[in-house]
């Protein structure tokens, strides 16, 4: 585990960090489901103001060493709450996600919490798996970063 993840209130100087994280081409085909166009810096901008003018929205930025590593975030998806998380590739495999996802478990109260990710996106429903977050259904979904509709599984934290 990495020795210092933190979760804190996003800020403005976060966003450069998230829009470079949000260009990495590689990091896009592994979410899959991304922005139509990620190099669109105006619909980025656009985008967090909602997203962090929105009460019903929980965002943190993900901190690693004192060092802004990612963002994690829920929201309500069609009736259920729904957790998502982006990190630069420099903090992959490296146990950033799961130490983000359990904390930030620990500050949404919603049960059932769900996470959905690509199906072949094995690191991402890994993470997940080892915070509690259990399977319980799958999808198909279009994912702007692959061009096409492809297979997701749904995971749900319950307790």
């Amino acid at each position: 585990m990495v020795a210092e993840v933190r979760l804190r209130e996003v800020v403005d100087d976060d966003l450069p960090v998230f829009f470079e994280h949000w260009n990495d081409p590689e990091a896009n085909r592994m979410a899959a489901f991304t922005a139509a166009d990620p190099s669109d810096r105006t619909a980025f901008e656009a985008r967090w103001a909602r997203l962090r003018g929105d009460s019903s929205v929980t965002n943190r930025t993900i901190e690693v060493d004192a060092q802004v590593a990612g963002t994690i975030s829920s929201w309500d998806n069609d009736g259920t709450r729904e957790i998502t998380y982006w990190l630069g590739r420099e903090h992959w495999g490296k146990g950033v996600a799961t130490a983000a996802v359990a904390r930030f478990a620990e500050l949404e109260p919603v049960r059932p919490l769900y996470g959905v990710a690509a199906k072949d996106n094995a690191a991402s429903i890994r993470v997940l798996q080892k915070c509690g977050f259990v399977p319980v259904g799958e999808s198909k979904g279009y994912a702007n970063a692959r061009g096409e509709e492809i297979d997701e599984i749904i995971l749900a934290l319950q307790t």
